[in-house]
């Protein structure tokens, strides 16, 4: 096992990610509510470095605004225009990729590291984790500047892996409402869906400082991040894996979330 690796940006004795009452407890926690939070899980020197490695490569970055519904597909014909299903929300963020982040980068290190790979598998029940085939969609770095969200939504993805590195002055905060629907089963609970965009259901709030290590179940629970507040830039990284090797994001995503597409 390669933990020694990790020693340099982890707290390994604060998050011991390979000791099995740790993984345990964590596990426990992601499946009673659905989201785990893992305070100080980056030293805070290796906070302040990725910090300053984020706003070095902010000039890359794509932005986008968008409108899309909050199961992020395609309206439908079978609704009208105000039905909560066609309903378009706001999202706007920039975006770095893989191949933009430094080599020499602890987010590399991290997110190659089969022991962190191992921690994350065993806590969303996989038995291994694959990196994007593609050059661009593994690890992504978010910019929210001011007046920039990310509207209510549920994700494509069965878990989302992400690091908070800079929290803004005001806003950025990340609500959501747990199992509002069953996408295995496909209901949509168009009903719920329009009271929480409504905001006549009250979402949980997520505490989240820099340095913390967030684990989240988005397919089934809504969520969003509110707009940044002041002039100082959210950042948060997202690492990205599949269950099955040899997957890329297809070439029309790539260029709607990146502007660009692999070569």
């Amino acid at each position: 096992m390669e933990t020694y690796l990790l020693n340099e940006p982890l707290d390994i004795e604060a998050c011991p990610i390979t000791d099995k009452t740790f993984v345990t407890s964590c596990k426990e926690k992601l499946n009673q509510n659905g989201v785990l939070t893992i305070p100080d899980f980056l030293k805070k020197e290796v906070v302040s470095d990725l910090v300053k490695e984020a706003k070095s490569c902010q000039h890359l970055a794509f932005y986008t605004k968008s409108t899309h519904n909050v199961y992020l597909t395609p309206k439908s014909e079978d609704f009208g225009d105000d039905h909560i299903f066609n309903r378009q929300i706001v999202s706007s963020k920039g975006c770095i990729t893989t191949d933009q982040i430094p080599d020499t980068s602890p987010l590399k290190k991290i997110y190659k590291s089969e022991v962190f790979k191992n921690f994350i598998a065993e806590l969303v029940d996989e038995d291994i984790l694959y990196e994007y085939e593609d050059p661009l969609s593994s690890i992504n770095v978010h910019y929210a500047s001011e007046g920039q969200e990310l509207g209510w939504h549920f994700d494509n993805s069965s878990f989302a892996v992400t690091l908070l590195l800079q929290k803004p002055r005001g806003g950025g905060v990340f609500e959501y409402v747990k199992n509002v629907r069953d996408s295995d089963k496909n209901d949509l609970a168009f009903e719920k869906v329009e009271e929480i965009v409504e905001g006549r259901i009250k979402p949980s709030v997520l505490e989240i400082e820099p340095g913390t290590l967030v684990l989240f179940k988005g397919k089934n629970s809504m969520h969003r991040v509110t707009p940044t507040i002041g002039d100082l830039t959210r950042y948060l990284v997202v690492f990205a894996y599949n269950s099955k090797p040899g997957v890329s994001l297809s070439k029309s995503a790539q260029k709607t979330f990146y502007g660009r597409t692999a070569e």
